[in-house]
């Protein structure tokens, strides 16, 4: 098989698995296919992939981010507290305060040389003690007087809930600043080759802190969803999306070393993700055999997507 045609291959997988193992479901469950399902899963998926999205900046070049489940439980706090007098500009604030998340995560990493893993871990435990702090610890109901607020995330738009053409818009500027961008550009050669990158002239540094910025960002906005959708902030609330949102990223096909991937593919791998929690749901399949499963489909993702080409020593 020609290098070519493995790279064919390798970025079909995803989507091949995909139709596959909904094909697999639809077969034993009927009722899996019916419309209002697909409504409930797309929905269901929008902000784990708001998550993912911001996320496979970091990825691409990589790098990994830890902290975007603290962010997004802050962004979501962040809603819930200032909806009562800052009303639709809660949200934009939100997005503001995980951008300077993203920032300080970029700062240690970058400017003070500190591994992204642990820079990131660091930096989740300083924003996840805020959250619990701005929130005395407790979960952040939005009051019924201001619920009007959430109704553009809410509510539906000829008969599609709105949250599902939010996660369209969220995907289409995630793609656009990835592909048509000079610094998405940037990010997928940091990735592919490091070196080169900073001989070419090109300012690693500022591509990272900005790829900090958009993964905090987009945590902040998918927590701002969540609370939208739960009417409440939880500074814990995004907790256990942190596996899912890096199991998004790499079974769509986005390698872990970097360079290759990007935000489209992970649209995909966030369907994987949410359709094999789903489906296997409607077929009765065990909670702990759907955990063997996912793992086991994770471990595979990153074995045919690792370019085993940049390390020089598995550690």
């Amino acid at each position: 098989m020609s290098i070519l045609s493995r790279r064919q291959l390798l970025a079909a997988a995803p989507t091949l698995f995909l139709i596959i193992m909904t094909v697999l479901i639809i077969i034993t469950s009927p009722g899996f296919f019916r419309g209002s399902t697909i409504l409930v899963i797309l929905a269901d998926s929008v902000v784990l992939f708001t998550l993912a999205a911001g996320l496979s900046f970091v990825i691409l070049l990589g790098s990994i981010d830890l902290s975007v489940p603290a962010v997004a439980s802050l962004g979501g706090v962040i809603v819930a507290l200032t909806i009562p007098s800052l009303s639709y500009a809660a949200f934009p604030v939100a997005i503001l305060a995980g951008a300077a998340a993203g920032l300080m995560s970029g700062v240690v990493h970058v400017v003070l040389r500190v591994p992204s893993f642990i820079a990131t871990l660091a930096t989740g435990g300083v924003v996840s003690g805020l959250a619990l702090f701005i929130s005395s610890s407790r979960t952040v109901t939005i009051a019924g007087e201001y619920r009007y607020v959430l109704t553009p995330v809410i509510g539906t738009t000829f008969g599609i809930p709105n949250i599902i053409l939010i996660g369209a818009v969220i995907g289409l500027i995630g793609v656009y600043i990835q592909r048509y961008t000079k610094f998405g550009r940037a990010i997928r050669a940091i990735g592919a080759n490091e070196s080169a990158v900073r001989a070419s002239g090109i300012h690693v540094g500022r591509s990272k802190l900005i790829a900090f910025t958009i993964a905090g960002a987009f945590a902040a906005a998918g927590g701002a969803l969540l609370a939208a959708r739960m009417t409440s902030g939880n500074p814990s609330g995004a907790e256990q999306l942190l596996l899912p949102a890096i199991a998004a990223v790499l079974v769509g096909g986005t390698a872990i070393t970097g360079g290759t991937g990007g935000v489209a593919h992970t649209v995909i791998g966030t369907l994987i993700v949410i359709v094999m929690r789903i489906g296997m749901t409607f077929m009765g399949v065990d909670a702990f055999a759907q955990q063997i499963l996912f793992g086991t489909v994770l471990i595979c993702a990153i074995a045919l997507t690792l370019n085993r080409g940049l390390l020089q020593v598995v550690k």
